[in-house]
């Protein structure tokens, strides 16, 4: 597992919600383990290697030296720029990428690659499972909060995506300038009470309040201070993920218990990606009865591969970009909500790609040659 590690990020909201320091390590040593477990009958054995750096060039540099020495399948939890820099090292050798954390839309369209393959749900996907349960609830009318991160304006370029797709209406868009020095300061709290209320003033009617603020550094003040009463949704409030520590359909309760056993707390999101990507490859394997990255990547790529992944259906890799195609949950910091696809929104494949972009949309061509 490769891990790029960003100290330039200014630390969430709330406490609650620092990072422990082997998020993402530990699902992927959960999915070893559920690897190992069946490759014991293949005689099969999976390890685990992590690969930490602080910059992009020594990440690659370590990435490629493990390559060299045989490994094949590198899961990384890293940025856009650096998982490009990750794929085009590796585009001559036999090995593929697995993006477990970086939803930008574009390493799946304009600059996607063939080695790379996404298990973290893009943006798009994220905010089309939002939008869907929003257009069951009649929630037509939006009002938007842009934070001023990059990453909060492509989170409102997948908003705005999502509001056209599903016949939604963005009635009035506002940017929120983010003081991180209040939130620290006695009485902070105070400050914001006020700050909200009179931000959200002089709006046109709405029905949600939708915000975009992907680094998690005033979200979480929106719910409860609007000026009227309105659901707050989008990153905070109700907001989309590949996974929550609440589910338990589908076997969850068992797969959250044998985590916890493991890690000594809560599977997150990044784990659960992680975990997808480790035991994409060891599903391979066992299905493949192979060891040979020749023969795996390929079938992993190819319609007859799938995965159980404790969401109710199978989840596989589309074909045109790479995305893992997976139901997304919608739910609230202690609780599940819905699961989309929606009920009544149909495809004429899987109405898994009425989440994201689907192929006849897509602007990727790696994946044609």
């Amino acid at each position: 597992m490769a891990r790029e590690l960003r100290e330039d990020r200014l630390p969430p909201l709330s406490l609650l919600d620092i990072p422990p320091p082997d998020d993402g390590v530990a699902g992927a040593k959960l999915a070893i383990s559920d690897n190992n477990t069946t490759g014991r009958f293949l005689k099969q054995e999976f390890t685990l290697d992590i690969v930490q750096a602080a910059t992009p060039a020594e990440l690659v540099a370590e990435v490629v030296k493990r390559v060299d020495e045989g490994i094949a399948y590198v899961v990384a939890d890293a940025s856009a720029g650096t998982l490009l820099q990750l794929s085009d090292a590796l585009k001559d050798k036999d090995a593929v990428v697995f993006n477990a954390s970086a939803p930008d839309e574009a390493l799946r369209e304009e600059q996607c690659r063939v080695n790379i393959k996404h298990t973290a749900p893009s943006r798009s996907m994220l905010t089309d499972a939002l939008g869907q349960y929003l257009a069951w609830k009649q929630w037509r009318k939006w009002v938007l909060v842009v934070g001023p991160a990059p990453e909060d304006k492509l989170y409102a370029d997948a908003v705005r995506r999502t509001a056209k797709r599903f016949g939604h209406k963005i009635v009035e868009e506002r940017s929120f300038a983010y003081d991180p020095g209040s939130r620290r300061s006695d009485g902070g709290f105070e400050q914001i009470q006020q700050q909200i209320p009179s931000f959200m003033q002089g709006l046109p009617e709405h029905d949600v309040v939708v915000v975009a603020d992907e680094g998690e550094l005033f979200g979480e003040y929106f719910p409860y201070r609007t000026w009227i009463s309105r659901p707050v949704v989008g990153t905070a409030g109700l907001f989309a993920t590949p996974w929550h520590p609440a589910i338990e359909l589908w076997g969850g309760t068992q797969f959250q218990n044998r985590f916890k056993r493991l890690a000594g707390r809560t599977m997150r999101s990044l784990d659960y990606n992680v975990w997808e990507a480790v035991r994409s490859v060891g599903e391979a394997a066992t299905r493949k009865n192979s060891a040979d990255p020749k023969v795996l990547i390929p079938y992993m790529r190819s319609p007859e591969f799938e995965l159980a992944a404790f969401k109710g259906q199978k989840v596989t890799y589309r074909a045109w970009n790479g995305q893992l195609r997976q139901p997304v949950v919608l739910a609230t910091a202690k609780i599940l909500v819905t699961v989309s696809p929606q009920p009544g929104f149909l495809h004429q494949t899987t109405e898994l790609d009425t989440l994201g972009v689907d192929q006849p949309e897509t602007k990727c061509t790696a994946f044609k040659k």
